[in-house]
């Protein structure tokens, strides 16, 4: 090979070009495109990294294969030394010092951009607001500043601060909606919080980022941003002993065990179960479970345990 420098070039080529191929595809290898400001503080340091790892990644693959084209036998015989190279103290400086000044750099730009990351903006009148995110196998329960309850979607005024205070009530789980900012454990017995704040319009799909159980691939939330107008008419209809709460309480706790149609799944067939004529029995299996069946309720208030019971009824008992 007469031009090592020709094969350099086009090997070097050749990963930029897959490198941009899989940047426009995204497909995991990227962060979401950002809809909140903390989201982008954490994209903003995502790319930062990954430009320090892409050239280095470029310069040592670059450096290998000019060493092997370089360097290589040449129809030399096998049993005979290769020319002689010796150490050099400027490049071994160098490689000893970069590393040091590129990690200070990463370092310096992440405690830069962190507060942004984590600290929910100062309040503003009429421009914030505390959502309680309650996560359970397999569903989140979402507790408006007014007492309203939403279960696996979080709706919000565009434009507007949330701050969200995560817990949980039985195994760990982790709050995600990537486009939205990063992950937050929740944790039994334990208070975490995070906020966002998205501008435009729109649904951003999540999931629960911590393996849970058997179901943990279900647990699922989106959060909608929708007008303010859109958001009043929303609260009126989810007051904690509505239909529309006694419905998405199912959808998100018990038709992930039981089937949408109460058909059975993992869980018993509940579709005229004489359970749902027992208005006592039910509640009770509901606030402290029984045998497999977990104490679901174990956390809800009456409106939402009453919100449930009235939907089960209505739908699978012919009441």
């Amino acid at each position: 090979m007469r031009h090592p420098s020709l094969t350099l070039t086009a090997a070097l080529t050749a990963a930029l070009l897959l490198a941009d191929a899989a940047l426009a595809g995204n497909g995991g290898f990227a962060p979401e495109p950002p809809a909140s400001a903390n989201a982008s503080r954490i994209s903003d340091t995502y790319w930062f990294i990954f430009g320090f790892a892409a050239a280095i990644f470029l310069l040592v693959e670059g450096a290998l294969i000019l060493f092997i084209v370089r360097y290589r036998r040449r129809g030399r015989p096998r049993d005979a030394e290769g020319p002689q190279i010796h150490g050099s103290t400027r490049l071994e400086l160098m490689w000893t010092v970069g590393p040091v000044l590129i990690l200070a750099a990463i370092a310096a730009f992440v405690f830069y951009k962190l507060p942004g990351i984590k600290n929910v903006p100062a309040a503003r009148a009429g421009n914030s607001m505390t959502i309680k995110v309650r996560a359970q196998q397999y569903a989140w329960t979402f507790e408006y500043p007014d007492g309203q309850l939403s279960v696996d979607r979080m709706v919000v005024r565009a434009g507007e601060v949330v701050r969200l205070v995560v817990t949980s009530v039985d195994v760990a789980h982790s709050w995600w909606i990537p486009k939205l900012g990063g992950k937050i454990d929740a944790i039994p017995g334990r208070t975490n919080t995070t906020w966002f704040k998205a501008v435009k319009v729109g649904v951003y799909p999540g999931q629960c980022a911590e393996f849970c159980g058997i179901q943990h691939a279900a647990m699922r939330a989106d959060v909608a941003v929708v007008p303010r107008g859109f958001y009043e008419k929303f609260l009126a209809l989810h007051e904690p002993s509505s239909t529309a709460v006694g419905q998405e309480t199912f959808a998100g706790t018990c038709a992930k065990c039981h089937g949408l149609a109460g058909q059975g799944y993992i869980g018993p067939k509940i579709a005229g179960s004489s359970l749902l004529s027992q208005p006592a029995a039910l509640e009770d299996l509901l606030r402290n479970g029984k045998n497999q069946m977990p104490a679901v309720a174990k956390t809800w208030g009456d409106a939402q345990l009453k919100a449930i019971t009235t939907y089960l009824k209505r739908r699978f008992g012919g009441g």
